[in-house]
């Protein structure tokens, strides 16, 4: 159930890979009745249409994604097809979504910068996935390094350097996921909403 004083908001989670940002967008949308769209769920589907197979929770670590993503890097119209869509759904309100780029290209929602070090979301990427930590941190670098070098190319050499667009930023390496929900949730419900 919506809250009454919640109804129209938008709360954006970015940060780089294995940060945090899903898991966390999972318990907020839970927590608020909000709908959940994922910004890599929309290319995921995007891809799909474009013939591959996207079987799998970690199909971006397999080698049809990384097919897709030499596709992606060529022409950009993929990502600005996803971006398009996330910032009308972040208009329509009563949303949590999970996105590399929206804080930048909208100020409507919340924004919230999820941070940690590569060493640390490796070992989340190891325990989750099963594998081991060195391919782990081979995987968490390749994909910093060209998810920054493809909006860079897309948007402007400048974009995503300046943190300046998030409301808040939070640290995931120093507080337990309960925390961090937590933390999230009592932010939100202290937002005043016009």
């Amino acid at each position: 159930m919506i809250l009454k004083n919640m109804r129209g908001m938008s709360v954006v989670i970015s940060g780089s890979a294995t940060v945090g940002k899903t898991t966390l967008a999972h318990a907020l949308a839970k927590e608020f009745g909000f709908k959940l769209y994922n910004g890599g769920d929309i290319l995921k589907d995007i891809a799909y249409q474009q013939g591959y197979s996207i079987s799998g929770n970690d199909w971006w670590d397999t080698n049809e994604a990384i097919g897709f993503m030499k596709e992606r890097k060529k022409n950009s119209k993929y990502d600005r097809q996803v971006d398009e869509k996330l910032i009308n759904i972040a208009k329509k309100g009563n949303v949590i979504i999970t996105s590399h780029t929206l804080p930048w290209l909208t100020f409507e929602p919340i924004t919230f910068w999820l941070s940690a070090s590569q060493e640390k979301r490796s070992e989340r990427m190891s325990k989750r996935d099963k594998i081991p930590i060195t391919e782990a941190l081979s995987i968490v670098k390749i994909r910093d390094r060209e998810n920054k070098k493809i909006y860079k190319k897309i948007y402007g050499s400048k974009f995503g350097d300046s943190l300046d667009v998030f409301d808040f930023m939070i640290n995931t390496e120093l507080l337990t996921l309960d925390s961090l929900v937590y933390l999230c949730k009592e932010i939100i419900n202290k937002m005043k909403i016009p």
